[in-house]
């Protein structure tokens, strides 16, 4: 899943790879995914993108927005974007296709679920999901500075709520999702279900210090050893608590790493280190 190291890293990569580049061919949902979102008729894509040529792209929490002349393409975090040269095979399934004016090309795939936008940049996309991305600051921008985490976690309504609730769910730190945040309660020594009400004082300045330098550690690698980049490589961070370390030893203490489902997803943590 796209999340804010990765969202990052393929914003850079497309900058580096396609920007320039002019669209002569568009195919969407070729393949159909009850789960792809697209923005209106997907079949309209190819009269609104094909001539536009790729600007710049911006990451917004684990969300992509490429810019191609007046026209937005949004990707979010539940797909894979990939690109190939003219030498390499296009794969068999995707639900957007772009070619471009020198035979190279970029799909989309959704995972098990993804949306795919496409939109007229001045109209903007009215979805509200991508407009609080958009407003509310990235953990590691400035904005996101100790008063304004102390702020948020010493909300009255959150309190009973656990840690990985409060981090992962309704927005509140958009880009911020369960895979990164494995690594960020490890290195907080905080167990993904404690509760909000049970943390010191201390504990939400090293809370605070985990999401700022783990983050940043992620994106300066390129995104996690979980995740693919723009062209297909996985990143460099190697995740101490994901599917990849289950079930070996904790790095800190030699403890078993144990998976649990949890809100929908999975937790992985360190018994040991990370007490309830």
């Amino acid at each position: 899943m796209i999340e804010i190291p990765e969202a990052l890293t393929l914003a850079g990569q497309i900058n580096n790879t396609i920007s320039g580049k002019k669209i002569v061919n568009v195919v969407a949902a070729h393949n159909p995914h009850k789960f792809a979102w697209y923005h209106g008729d997907p079949q309209k894509y190819h009269e609104i993108l094909v001539g536009k040529t790729i600007n710049m792209a911006t990451a917004y929490g684990g969300m992509v927005e490429i810019s191609a002349d007046s026209t937005s393409i949004l990707i979010g975090d539940g797909v894979g974007f990939r690109y190939r040269d003219s030498s390499e095979k296009r794969p068999a399934k995707h639900q957007l296709l772009l070619v471009f004016n020198d035979s190279s090309e970029v799909s989309a795939s959704v995972q098990m679920y993804g949306g795919i936008w496409c939109f007229n940049t001045k109209e903007g996309f009215s979805n509200n999901y991508y407009q609080v991305t958009k407003e509310k600051p990235s953990p590691l921008s400035y904005e996101f500075n100790e008063t304004y985490f102390d702020k948020l976690i010493s909300s009255q309504d959150l309190q009973k709520l656990s840690i990985k609730a409060f981090l992962a769910t309704e927005q509140r730190i958009p880009g911020l999702g369960n895979g990164v945040l494995q690594d960020i309660l490890w290195q907080a020594k905080i167990h993904p279900k404690r509760k909000i009400n049970t943390l010191k004082d201390e504990n939400k300045e090293v809370l605070y210090s985990s999401i700022k330098t783990v983050l940043s550690k992620m994106t300066e690698l390129g995104g996690r050893d979980t995740e693919k980049d723009l062209h297909g490589n996985n990143g460099g961070y190697k995740t101490m608590m994901s599917k990849n370390s289950v079930g070996s030893s904790c790095v800190s203490c030699g403890e078993i790493i144990k998976k649990e489902n949890y809100l929908g997803g999975s937790i992985y943590y360190c018994e040991k280190c990370q007490l309830l």
